[in-house]
């Protein structure tokens, strides 16, 4: 028999605008216990020293969750001229240093560069793993990390302000750039030194600022203060939950019949009308992934279309 999961079965999302020095995974572990969920993940990891939006998913919604990593994300964030350290942020040591302070010409000259899909090796402090191995953690316990140069797209990256010691910029990226890298490699290029001294992210895949809550809008009361299993609100943090196929909501929806809708969820194809399968095609050749099937707006499943059939690739429960 089967032991019988902890917890509420709670889905939907929640687009956290993480504090400053509070972990990804601290703050996932956090609101899930808030929540009293059984299961919560997040989609695109922020470093503790940066701010922003988290995108956490509970329950049925983590079927999604690598949908919204593949979207883009934006970010602001702030170079400091003259210094690298060890982490590329303030967390790390000074191990390089530079009288250079470039013009704010000679910046925006310098980002076409690194705009488009450009070679990026990570940072020694980050998550990527080296033989099995966190390189933060080698990074953490001494070793020497030399991680690989790898592709990663840069989709538009613009100079907001600058000073004669900082400058704030703005940069849309894919899956996997890190804004640490980007700040030491054009630093680099501007013949200097520099590391990140604020990073904030506004946009992860379909969810932007207007999405996001606080921890204290979400649970009432604030990042350093402890409850009791007795005083945590449900009600509160369910009011801020969005809804489970929200993180698919800039791909092709579907809507289909309570037939077909359990058709789907039984892991059978559903048959459209030429005339929906054309609406969720649009200008695509060929077959569509994913598409996203729902009944009275509720998430059912995520899709294939081939031809006139959606054939289901993951199937949300019928009570998530």
């Amino acid at each position: 028999m089967a032991r019988r999961k902890k917890g509420r079965k709670l889905s939907g999302w929640l687009i956290l605008d993480k504090p400053y020095d509070l972990g990804s995974t601290e703050a996932v572990s956090r609101l899930r216990w808030y929540a009293g969920a059984q299961k919560a993940g997040h989609a695109g990891t922020l470093d503790p020293l940066a701010t922003g939006l988290l995108p956490i998913a509970f329950g049925e919604a983590t079927k999604t969750v690598p949908f919204v990593q593949d979207g883009l994300k934006t970010y602001r964030f702030t170079a400091k001229w003259g210094e690298a350290t060890s982490t590329d942020d303030t967390e790390g040591e000074v191990i390089a240093t530079s009288e250079v302070r470039p013009a704010r010409t000679d910046i925006e000259a310098a980002l076409a560069r690194f705009t488009g899909l450009i070679q990026q090796r990570p940072p020694a402090f980050s998550a990527v793993k080296v033989a099995g191995e966190r390189a933060y953690d080698l990074a953490r316990g001494g070793e020497a990390v030399e991680l690989a140069a790898r592709p990663i797209t840069i989709h538009s990256l613009r100079l907001v302000e600058a000073d004669a010691e900082s400058a704030v910029l703005e940069a849309v990226t894919g899956k996997g750039a890190y804004v640490r890298a980007l700040v030491r490699d054009l630093a680099e290029a501007l013949g200097t030194r520099a590391h990140v001294t604020q990073l904030r992210r506004t946009r992860v895949g379909p969810f932007g600022e207007d999405d996001m809550v606080t921890l204290e809008e979400a649970t009432g009361h604030a990042a350093t203060v402890r409850l009791s299993p007795e005083e945590r609100d449900f009600a509160r943090i369910d009011a801020v939950l969005l809804g489970t196929g929200e993180g698919l909501r800039e791909h092709p929806q579907a809507p289909v019949d309570g037939t077909q809708a359990h058709r789907l969820r039984r892991g059978q194809d559903a048959l459209l009308p030429p005339y929906e399968a054309k609406a969720v095609r649009g200008e695509a050749i060929g077959d569509v992934e994913p598409v996203l099937a729902t009944e009275d707006g509720v998430a059912v499943a995520i899709c294939r279309l081939e031809g006139l059939k959606l054939r289901p690739l993951k199937v949300f429960a019928e009570d998530g």
